[in-house]
Order: structure tokens, then sequence, then C-alpha cells
């Protein structure tokens, strides 16, 4: 079954009302949010995000996408984010709040969660990612972008949450982006600069991310894990390696009989009849 189309997390309401501005002269202003002044905290906007996961579990170890409501983390919308797992160790944003778009410079709807991770620390990345989808567990990575022009050192934390899908299983995840400092100028991609793996009920076991290298070499044919020699290109087994090497005798020695059945019986095409 389709899921529903995803409104943006950034186009959102918190479903508060505010009063209409009274006319000049009154000697009151419109309503304002503290909230929305408040220097953003990373310690607690995710466990602000973590204790909403929790909330939602109604008794089960994890909860569905479907009982995700936007307006009961509305302090934390901007931050928030919502993945997809389209492949082992890979996901897609499905949702993404404001504070996403701002680092990227751009709509990040529909990208891959790892276009927010330098290349040096996408594969570390990817493992835990899967080890969150497959345990499943919750993980914390906290993450470091390098200053360089016009872009200071800034570092942030990401907490991922799994969430089930609306067929059952593990596929999705709500997780929340938070960064402290200076953002400087867009796109800001960050390096993975350590990890942490929680169990989704206290006291249980985790699954340590195990690197995608294992996984290969348990899967990949031998020659493949054999180096070439330099200057050699090692090429796979083919098919014709294996067959045996038929029976090659002069044609002298063969009867009429065994000439006959090596024969094929090729049809040519007939060619189209004028009309």
């Amino acid at each position: 079954m389709p899921e529903p189309e995803e409104v943006p997390l950034s186009d959102l309401k918190d479903g508060s009302e505010t009063k209409p501005e009274p006319p000049s002269g009154t000697g009151t202003g419109r309503v304002l949010h503290l909230q929305d002044y408040e220097p953003p905290r990373p310690e607690r906007m995710l466990r602000e995000m973590r204790d909403y996961w929790n909330s939602i579990r109604q008794g089960r170890a994890v909860p569905a996408r479907a009982d995700v409501d936007p307006r009961a983390i509305a302090r934390i919308l901007d931050h928030a984010f919502i993945l997809e797992r389209i492949a082992p160790g890979a996901g897609r944003l499905r949702l993404a709040g404001r504070h996403l778009i701002d680092l990227m410079g751009m709509e990040v709807r529909g990208m891959p969660v790892c276009a927010l991770i330098n290349t040096s620390s996408r594969g570390r990345f990817s493992d835990v990612l899967e080890s969150v989808f497959k345990a499943p567990q919750i993980a914390q990575l906290t993450l470091q972008a390098g200053a360089s022009y016009a872009r200071p050192q800034l570092s942030a934390v990401m907490l991922l949450l799994p969430l089930r899908s609306d067929l059952g299983d593990v596929t999705r995840a709500l997780g929340c982006l938070v960064a402290d400092g200076e953002q400087g100028v867009a796109p800001r991609r960050f390096d993975l600069v350590g990890d942490e793996v929680m169990p989704i009920i206290e006291g249980g076991q985790t699954l340590a991310p195990s690197p995608s290298t294992i996984g290969f070499a348990e899967e990949a044919p031998e020659f493949l894990l054999q180096a070439p020699k330099p200057g050699r290109r090692r090429s796979p087994p083919s098919d014709k390696q294996d067959r045996p090497t038929p029976d090659r005798r002069p044609q002298s020695e063969t009867t009429p009989e065994e000439r006959r059945a090596s024969f094929r019986l090729v049809q040519t095409p007939r060619a189209p009849e004028d009309v």
C-alpha cells in the first residue's frame, strides 16, 4: 500500500494559535514564543526527541511511522528528519526540517542522508545506520565540520531512532540533528568523530556496527579476495574453463553416424514476402 504524500516538516505548523494584532495605540503587541529566540542546546533537544519517541511506543519495542505527529515536537521540528532505508547502510531523507536545509543550502528532501557526511566518514556512518535498522537500536553520532574560508569550525550531534513502516518492518528512522556554532557558507558537511549505540529497552544488548567489508568478504567469490600479481589482471573464471574438452579426433577416424550426430540444424529467418 503506497504511503500518503509527505508534507515538508518545515511547512508544518505547531498547531498553536496566535491572537491577531490589536489596533495601534492599545499598548500591546503580538505574542512571541520564547523557544523561537532560545539558542539551541543539543543535549536538551536530543533528550526531548528521545522522550517523545519513548512516549509513542505504547508498550512496543519500536513505534510506527504513522504515530509520529509533528505538532508534538514543535520546539525541535526544525531539527527533525525522517529517514527511509533504501538499501543496506543507505537511507533517504523523506522529511527534513529547516535546520538541515540551511546547512546544505538547498532542499534536502529525497536526498541520501550521507550527503551530510564527508566521503571519508561515510563508510562508518553507513555501518552505524544499518545497525539502527538491523538490531534495531538507537544511535547517537558526534559530528564535526572543519574550518575553511567563510566556514568556521562547526560541531553537531545526530540522534537516530528506529521506526516501523506501514508494512511492519523497521525501515524508517526518526532523527534529530543539532549543529552548535556559526554555520558559515553552505553547504556544510561533517566528519564522523564519534558514535554510540544504545538499546531500545533499558538493559538490553546492542549490535556493534560491523564494517561493510566483512559482509562483502563472506559473500564474495574466492577469486575476488585474492590479490592479483603486479602487472597482471585476474579475470573471473568462466563457464568455458569448467566444461570438459570435447574429444577431437581426425575425421578419418570417425564413423558417418558420429559425424551426423555432431551436425546442428540452423534455421535462417525468411525474407518478408512482397505484398
